[in-house]
């Protein structure tokens, strides 16, 4: 018996598929951004804090980067209800991308916090400056040089990684060929344009970001 492929039900919905797709792009930009903001703080206080402080981060970074996301979205969104602390499930779902991007932020941007030659900030400390105008003018502007490879692969790996947000019905791009599939009983068909569509939202972000890249930084494309 031979498959026939059956592309017209899902070039018919592809309006949902692109619904989908712009939300899953809204979703990785927030929680890219809040996790970023998380990120600046607890490595922030991560170089400097007291240790209480530092062993609280360390924790939530190991327990973060140790358990699967799956298991951290569906603690946030079945989970936290029993205390009293509903939410929608694309509410949800950002909350637990910015929980785990900020783990991994907190990380990248503490080795680039570090990279940064000590004897700049002793040139800041001779030139009066306090612990927080020394992080925000010679640290983070020369870290952020450092790390933005690294914060832009981190974007990348976030925006596919809300496929998972679907399993608590968030409306991204997978829950939109979930439901397309469901209607149409095209499986392969759909879940293959959809690999299409996050394979040219990946490369096309790559693509941006090599370029603001060379642009702001004076890197070379190929790099």
């Amino acid at each position: 018996m031979q498959y026939q492929l059956l592309f017209a039900p899902v070039f018919a919905n592809m309006d949902h598929l692109l619904t989908g797709a712009w939300i899953t792009i809204q979703l990785s930009f927030v929680a890219m951004i809040l996790g970023l903001i998380v990120g600046v703080v607890l490595a922030f206080a991560k170089t400097g804090g007291p240790p209480p402080l530092r062993w609280l981060i360390d924790a939530y970074i190991e327990l973060v980067r140790n358990t699967p996301f799956l298991a951290q979205i569906y603690f946030i969104y079945f989970a936290l209800p029993e205390f009293g602390i509903r939410m929608t499930p694309n509410t949800a779902a950002i909350v637990a991308l910015v929980v785990n991007v900020g783990a991994f932020a907190t990380e990248i941007i503490r080795a680039g916090i570090e990279s940064i030659a000590k004897g700049q900030v002793e040139a800041g400390v001779a030139l009066g400056l306090n612990r927080l105008q020394i992080f925000r003018y010679i640290i983070l502007k020369q870290a952020v040089r450092t790390i933005y490879p690294a914060l832009t692969s981190q974007f990348v790996y976030l925006m596919l990684s809300t496929s998972v947000v679907s399993v608590i019905s968030a409306t991204d791009l997978a829950a939109a060929g979930n439901d397309i599939q469901q209607r149409t009983f095209t499986a392969f068909e759909v879940y293959l344009v959809i690999t299409g569509m996050y394979l040219v939202m990946s490369l096309g972000f790559s693509g941006l970001f090599r370029l603001i890249q060379r642009l702001a930084f004076n890197y070379p494309l190929s790099r």
